[in-house]
């Protein structure tokens, strides 16, 4: 599998920019640490200025009451191929091109994660709730990175909602593995949400349906959740 495991950042050089920090913290990490926060800022920028055009961020799952214990990300998201969170995705990751799912990576987040839900929303379809592009759980607590090749269907007649990349998917708003962007013409920018969730205990997945959906899998994860991050991408359709 092309899953990116903490065995994967053990094995790069120690002046990687993926490499895990020491505990020496050299000025390294910490300009590694400031480039974070500028990312998050100009991210947070972006997406306020498109909020303010069409509000409807605050009906994403992580902005939930289920989320009032961690009202902001817990760690950050990266998506080496395509830039900092509130770049445009260029048309090998749309509908119109090869529909790719992003290159995720994150930190080793807490010992005490279990499992990942990931989720990726589009709150600015003018809908009463945000389109769902993609759902994923039983993501494993030592992945710290997903590669579009982990969200291909596994050759299981007997589980077949299982991801090469050892996961699983649910329903979303178009029926398969993973609804690629395409927001209508015309209707300006549409933002794309990938909320990755730590949870502290792992979903019963025999209380899901075979292929689970959104309303089983928030309240599976009630009561679970440790921490969250998030990276959005951005499409506009002229």
């Amino acid at each position: 599998m092309s899953r990116i495991s903490h065995k994967t950042l053990a094995a790069l050089p120690s002046n990687s920019p993926q490499s895990s920090p020491t505990f020496g913290l050299s000025s390294t990490y910490f300009s590694s640490v400031n480039m974070h926060y500028i990312q998050y800022g100009i991210g947070c920028l972006v997406s306020l200025l498109l909020t303010v055009a069409k509000g409807h961020e605050d009906k994403l799952f992580t902005r939930s009451p289920a989320f009032a214990a961690y009202p902001y990300p817990t760690f950050f998201i990266e998506c080496p191929e395509i830039g900092a969170s509130g770049s445009h995705m260029d048309i090998a990751h749309a509908h119109d091109g090869s529909g790719y799912f992003p290159e995720l990576r994150w930190p080793i987040t807490t010992a005490d994660t279990q499992e990942y839900v990931l989720l990726c929303e589009d709150p600015d379809e003018p809908l009463a709730a945000p389109v769902i592009h993609g759902l994923y759980y039983g993501i494993p607590p030592m992945f710290v990175g997903l590669h579009r090749s982990d969200f291909v269907e596994a050759d299981s007649r007997n589980d077949p909602y299982r991801l090469r990349g050892g996961f699983k998917y649910g329903a979303n708003g178009g029926g398969g593995v993973y609804l690629a962007p395409q927001p209508a013409r015309g209707q300006g920018p549409h933002r794309y949400f990938f909320e990755l969730i730590a949870l502290n205990h792992t979903i019963d997945q025999s209380k899901l349906s075979p292929m689970a959906n959104f309303d089983e899998i928030a309240r599976e994860i009630e009561g679970k959740i440790i921490g969250w991050g998030e990276w959005f991408g951005v499409i506009e359709r002229t």
